[in-house]
C-alpha cells in the first residue's frame, strides 16, 4: 500500500519541531512509521495519520472530528487513532496531534 509522501514530509518536519530530533523511520503496516527511542509514535497509512496517543487519552481524543478507531485486525487497538486527512490538513492541527503522540511515547522506556 502506498502512503501520502506529502503527509510523511509534513509529519517528519513537525516531529522535528516537537521532539528536537528527527525520528527513526520504518516501513510497517503497508505504510511508514515514525519511531522515537525505538517506540512507534505515529505513522502514515494511505492518506491518513495513525496516531499513538495511549490508552488514557484515547477516549477523549477519539471523540474529536476526523478521528476513528484503528482496527487493523478487525478489532479496535486501544491507544491508536486513525485521522482523516482533513483532521491534520493544517500545520497547527498536525502539530497538536503529534504533540499528543510524543507525550505518550516519551512515557515509554527506550527499546
Amino acid at each position: 500500500m502506498a502512503y501520502d509522501t506529502d503527509l510523511a514530509d509534513r509529519t517528519r518536519e513537525a516531529l522535528l519541531a516537537v521532539t528536537g530530533a528527527l525520528p527513526d523511520e520504518r516501513r510497517m503496516f503497508g505504510g511508514l512509521c515514525f519511531l522515537i527511542a525505538g517506540n512507534m509514535c505515529c505513522g502514515i497509512l494511505a492518506e491518513r495519520l495513525m496516531a499513538r496517543v495511549g490508552p488514557q487519552a484515547y477516549d477523549t481524543l477519539l471523540a474529536r472530528p476526523g478521528a476513528a478507531e484503528m482496527d487493523f485486525t478487525g478489532r479496535p487497538m486501544r491507544g491508536m487513532i486513525m485521522l482523516e486527512s482533513d483532521a491534520v490538513a493544517d500545520e497547527d492541527a498536525l502539530q497538536e496531534w503529534l504533540g499528543h503522540c510524543f507525550a505518550f511515547v516519551r512515557t515509554l522506556p527506550p527499546k
